[in-house]
């Protein structure tokens, strides 16, 4: 197991790295940096640019850049927004806990009512129910999430029950604590909904079918032979074998809490990490790229650990000890 775990940490160490580079290539390799829009600003000086052009080593090669990235990354500096002129640190912290609300709000939502949904269409399966159950998750599967956000935004906007963007009300500092509350979770409905909707349509066919290809199993005919309840025969030995391969995804679930929402808080207005990222990317703020990008990596990989260590959780089978 500690051989596996030093392994899988030296293979990840190189991932990150080899991503790292190509992420700061990409961005070197597209015409323009931050600075050429600077130079249009007859306020700026020649020498001011020069001088932040020598501090952030633009003229040094490719690889000369990354090291002193790389460097600065080791000793906890992140590196310096050229676009908002502030840390880096201080740029994401302040726009990551929103994000992390919302994705984590569409991750309860998408696994607390997918997997009964799947569940409960397994059981009925060919019924009325299973039948409805289906399109619908066909058809927000199909629908693209910026799409679907746009039509429930217009609903909105003709019914005038919901606020149609932002995070918080214009009298938000004015109100006391269940106000605001109140006030962040009716702006939540939308931008969580429409990025729940596809996941979980996804999720409810996927558990469907792990139900009903487990309940075909022998030892599920010989727990019913024996007389056991249905109860337990559908929860105890069924659901846990079927709920095996979803596992997995969940790890993933985890690593996009914070990547997953951008284009949906783009189009509902959510002041996350998304229109972030879209400026950094637009203005060449390469620093703030480079940051989100490793922070994004770090997350997936710890997801695959986490998908693994629940693995061996639900499943006592699966060990790690023994290469497979």
């Amino acid at each position: 197991m500690i051989k596996n775990i030093f392994q899988r940490f030296l293979s990840n160490i190189i991932l990150l790295l080899t991503l790292s580079f190509f992420t700061f290539w990409l961005m070197r390799a597209t015409p323009g940096n931050f600075f050429d829009s600077l130079k249009l600003n007859p306020q700026i000086s020649q020498d001011t640019v020069d001088h932040y052009v020598k501090l952030y080593h633009l003229k040094d090669p490719l690889l000369v850049q990354w090291g002193h990235w790389l460097l600065n990354i080791l000793h906890g500096e992140w590196g310096y927004s050229l676009y908002y002129n502030v840390p880096v640190t201080h740029v994401l912290g302040s726009r990551l806990w929103n994000t992390f609300i919302l994705s984590f709000t569409s991750l309860v939502l998408t696994w607390g009512i997918g997997i009964p949904l799947g569940i409960w269409a397994a059981l009925r399966r060919n019924h009325w129910i299973d039948r409805v159950l289906s399109m619908f998750s066909f058809a927000a599967f199909s629908t693209p999430g910026f799409f679907l956000a746009v039509l429930i935004l217009y609903a909105a906007s003709q019914w005038g029950g919901l606020p149609l963007g932002g995070m918080h009300s214009p009298d938000y500092d004015d109100m006391n604590i269940l106000d605001k509350i109140k006030d962040t979770l009716l702006h939540l409905i939308i931008p969580a909904t429409v990025l729940s909707l596809s996941s979980m349509a996804s999720l409810q066919r996927i558990m469907r079918g792990n139900m009903l290809s487990v309940l075909r199993h022998q030892y599920i005919l010989a727990a019913r032979a024996k007389g056991l309840p249905e109860g337990k025969v559908i929860y105890r030995h069924a659901l846990r074998n079927a709920f095996n391969p979803l596992v997995t995804l969940l790890g993933y679930e985890f690593a996009a809490l914070l990547s997953g929402a951008a284009l949906i808080e783009i189009v509902c207005s959510w002041p996350g990490l998304g229109s972030l990222l879209l400026n950094a990317v637009r203005s060449k703020d390469i620093y703030l790229v480079m940051s989100s990008t490793l922070l994004a990596s770090v997350l997936l990989i710890l997801g695959n650990w986490l998908a693994d260590i629940l693995l061996t959780w639900v499943d006592p089978r699966i060990r790690y000890d023994q290469k497979i």
